[in-house]
């Protein structure tokens, strides 16, 4: 066996020869490989002038050095580019996307950025999602991104604010919103934030199914700020119910070197 099955690194062969050569390779591919970070899954060209343990993975469409190598990895070691085809279940953490990624099935898929990431106790589901994606980057990591993130709220008391929040600097364009489960103990509820309880809609229905997309005409933000469920009947409060929220925003990134 000439190479390992899964990282594919070469092995010493009995007898062989000027073994540190096979050593050092085998070491190079695992200081590229292992906890592997990228910097971008979506510059389709390579860097003017990119400094030694770049990686990013290849997007559709790369020119240049990277032409060819779509999904691969591509890594400048010792002064040039080598590209590693990954494996079924590789991950990666996308640096510019702030989220991780893997490959199957010939491509490479986002997860959610793990700062979104959270785990509904009752299912064990994903309470949280969350999609970016890059419309443009330059070669210093500037960004122009738009981003989708979702999170299933269970309703109780007079309000309940979410966990995802609309970033700081970012341009909403809309905040839309599903119930999933009947909600009880009000005739309806609003979608807004605070000071702006019907800011994404107002008296919205309580059966599940029931759905709104609270367009606004897009708004920049200026602090994070969380989306404020509330209750409306003589009650004033619920008693139970789960509605799903969508935040859709756009949000520059600024240069990162």
């Amino acid at each position: 066996m000439s190479n390992t099955a899964h990282l594919n690194l070469p092995v010493i062969a009995a007898a062989q020869s000027q073994k540190h050569v096979t050593h050092n390779e085998a070491l190079a591919l695992i200081d590229l490989l292992v906890q592997l970070s990228v910097i971008s899954n979506s510059v389709g060209e390579p860097p003017a002038d990119p400094v030694e343990g770049a990686r990013y993975i290849v997007p559709a469409g790369a020119t240049g050095a990277f032409a060819g190598y779509e999904n691969q990895i591509a890594a400048f070691d010792t002064g040039a580019w080598r590209f590693i085809a990954p494996g079924t279940g590789w991950c990666a953490w996308v640096e510019s996307a702030g989220g991780m990624q893997v490959h199957s099935n010939g491509a490479w898929g986002l997860l959610s950025a793990v700062a979104g990431l959270g785990i509904d106790p009752g299912t064990g589901g994903l309470a949280i999602q969350q999609e970016r994606t890059v419309l443009s980057e330059t070669d210093h990591g500037a960004q122009s991104q738009f981003v989708t993130v979702e999170e299933e709220l269970s309703l109780a008391g007079s309000s309940v604010n979410s966990t995802v929040v609309i970033p700081d600097r970012a341009f909403v364009f809309c905040v839309s919103s599903r119930t999933v489960e009947d909600v009880t103990g009000v005739w309806q509820y609003h979608v807004g934030i605070a000071g702006e309880a019907e800011k994404f809609g107002g008296y919205l229905g309580i059966a599940e199914g029931s759905t709104n997309a609270g367009v606004i005409g897009p708004q920049a933000f200026y602090a994070d700020t969380p989306i404020v469920i509330s209750a409306h009947g003589d009650t004033g409060a619920f008693v139970g119910g789960k509605v799903r929220i969508a935040l859709h925003y756009f949000l520059p990134v600024i240069p990162q070197e």
